[in-house]
């Protein structure tokens, strides 16, 4: 059976996925989803229980991930009376693919169940103190893509035409996370195209604009959450300085390092979060 492509038919694509994860799991809803970014993977062995893990290309509609530190599997992990979704890994618009395809994952999981959708990512730091290995909060976006997974013919089936965006990135999730960890800052996040690494000149643009972090990833998904009306939280883990903001050379490997040294805590910290949500 042919699955429903998700660039033109997201809602069939989405239903038909966490059918199909339902079946491969043996569970029929997920309560809430959590989305792993750059080196992050590690983390989820802190979430609980893994009850199913299996190829995220096994539930149709997703692609192979193709970028080094995103796994291509998704788990099924018991926390408490809490069923995670835990996506080990996700892919991007500088791969090439739709934002439809790119918001395919917290499609899936809002059918699923998921009223509650956690982004992670690695990011550049721009606010002056940020420090390698350290995790933010996301309280808002910019999104500098150009993209969005709105773009066409709205699906009321999937959210509303123009979905506020004013509280995107749910207070009360914020306000839950700081009493996890009162010392969690929050910052604005500057979504780029990549895959280059911001130039200074663009740094500097996105702090004009109000950004305190830049990264890759995240705001597709973002907007694709709040249309469905799922709760969001967002952390970033910051890997380095923005570019021209130290004599670093930004490089891959340097990123998924830093992430590496910080998995643990940010898997703990992440399960202590999904525990109270």
């Amino acid at each position: 059976m042919t699955h429903p492509d998700p660039v033109r038919h997201p809602f069939e694509a989405a239903e038909a996925s966490a059918a199909a994860l339902a079946e491969a799991t043996g569970v029929e809803r997920h309560d809430l989803a959590v989305v792993l970014g750059s080196g992050w993977k590690p983390a989820a062995d802190r979430m609980g229980d893994v009850v199913a893990e299996l190829p995220m290309t096994d539930l149709g509609g997703f692609p192979e991930a193709s970028v080094q530190g995103h796994g291509t599997t998704v788990r099924s992990i018991a926390n408490g009376d809490r069923r995670i979704l835990a996506f080990m890994g996700r892919v991007h618009l500088y791969e090439g693919h739709h934002p439809n395809v790119v918001a395919h994952g917290v499609r899936t999981a809002v059918r699923a169940g998921c009223g509650a959708i956690v982004l992670t990512n690695a990011a550049g730091g721009l606010r002056p103190g940020m420090r390698p290995g350290q995790p933010v909060l996301i309280a808002d976006h910019i999104n500098l893509t150009g993209r969005t997974p709105l773009l066409g013919p709205n699906d009321d089936r999937l959210g509303p035409r123009f979905p506020d965006m004013s509280t995107a990135y749910s207070p009360r999730l914020r306000a839950l996370a700081r009493s996890v960890d009162p010392e969690l800052e929050e910052a604005v996040y500057g979504g780029f195209l990549g895959p280059t690494y911001e130039t200074p000149a663009e740094v500097r643009m996105a702090a004009t604009l109000g950004a305190e972090l830049v990264g890759m990833s995240t705001v597709v998904e973002s907007i694709a959450a709040a249309h469905a009306g799922a709760e969001l939280l967002a952390v970033s883990l910051v890997t380095n300085l923005a570019a021209g903001l130290s004599d670093e050379v930004l490089e891959h490997e340097a990123v998924l390092a830093v992430a590496a040294e910080s998995a643990d805590r940010m898997g703990g910290l992440i399960a202590q979060i999904v525990g109270h949500i």
